[in-house]
């Protein structure tokens, strides 16, 4: 039986705004027969975002402000938040009011039915289109296509999790972080809720085209053994064209007429090929591995808490 609810929202920058986000959580859970903690993930906010946050703990007892050492990202701010929060289930959302609260009555009612996990899909067919509505939806599109997990088109990090699902899900110690997989990957009885987004309540986004461009590298490098085959398919390719390469010159051998062959061309053009190719694959092959390799030997911590001890990876 569910008792105690967790909500984690990580905030980056959103002074103005998570005391109008903390105004609609409260009129939503304080009409619900659940103990609630709310957790506001800083994620090394520069402006006035944890005075802000401290006003609203100081004014709600179910507030608890944890505050990063400096800005981690999005993932591992969300990830703070689920490792130290307590209770019988989680709902994880953004700051920004993009997810609405009024939600949070349908995902708690899905886990008491005997649901795991309440993964939120973004229905936004009627939003104008954009660079961001485009490129999200050919990512999910590569990432399906190259990953054996498959990981919902429009699913955010507005989710419901049971303390089963959760506790599997802190297990998985990864230093490159992409949620969404992990989540999709972890199995438990799943239900999808679709939602409109609703606009941000004040600023704009702080997923930057780098930032998404990072989090997509990691959802392919970490999902998918598909850019090594990449490199041994271009090494492959240029094989090929090596034995391409070979016959065209052992033709001139065949019709005796070597005299129209540039001396020295043929053997040098072969062999730039024939290594070029080896290269390639045994570089596709090592690089990725290399890098992501030492990423996690570092055993870094995700993140790290001010005031707190890091929190080690076992």
């Amino acid at each position: 039986m569910i008792k105690q609810i967790a909500l984690v929202l990580p905030v980056f920058n959103e002074f103005g705004v998570v005391t109008q986000t903390h105004a609609r959580i409260r009129a939503v859970i304080d009409a619900q027969p659940y103990d609630f903690r709310v957790y506001y993930v800083d994620d090394g906010s520069s402006d006035h975002t944890v005075a802000e946050l401290s006003a609203l703990a100081e004014q709600d007892s179910r507030v608890r402000v944890l505050q990063l050492s400096r800005n981690f990202g999005h993932q591992a701010a969300l990830t703070a938040g689920m490792d130290l929060a307590e209770g019988d289930a989680l709902i994880s959302m953004d700051g920004d009011g993009q997810h609405p609260p009024e939600m949070i009555p349908q995902m708690l009612a899905l886990l008491e039915q005997g649901y795991d996990i309440v993964q939120t899909q973004r229905m936004d067919e009627a939003q104008p289109a954009s660079f961001k509505k485009w490129t999200s939806a050919f990512f999910y599109r590569l990432i399906n296509r190259l990953s054996g997990t498959r990981i919902l088109p429009g699913a955010a990090d507005f989710r419901a999790l049971s303390r089963s699902a959760l506790d599997a899900l802190k297990v998985m110690p990864e230093y490159h972080r992409f949620l969404r997989g992990m989540v999709a990957w972890i199995g438990f009885k799943t239900v999808i809720l679709p939602y409109q987004p609703a606009e941000r309540i004040a600023g704009e986004s702080k997923y930057s085209l780098a930032k998404m461009t990072r989090l997509a590298m990691d959802a392919v490098f970490s999902f998918s053994l598909a850019p090594l085959y990449i490199g041994l398919s271009f090494g492959f390719l240029l094989f090929c064209l090596a034995a391409a390469e070979m016959l065209y010159v052992l033709s001139f051998w065949v019709t005796g007429n070597t005299a129209s062959l540039a001396p020295g061309w043929s053997s040098l053009m072969f062999v730039i090929l024939i290594v070029s190719g080896m290269l390639m694959a045994l570089m596709g092959f090592i690089g990725i591995y290399v890098g992501y390799i030492f990423q996690e030997v570092k055993r870094r911590p995700i993140y790290i808490l001010k005031g707190a001890q890091p929190h080690v990876r076992e």
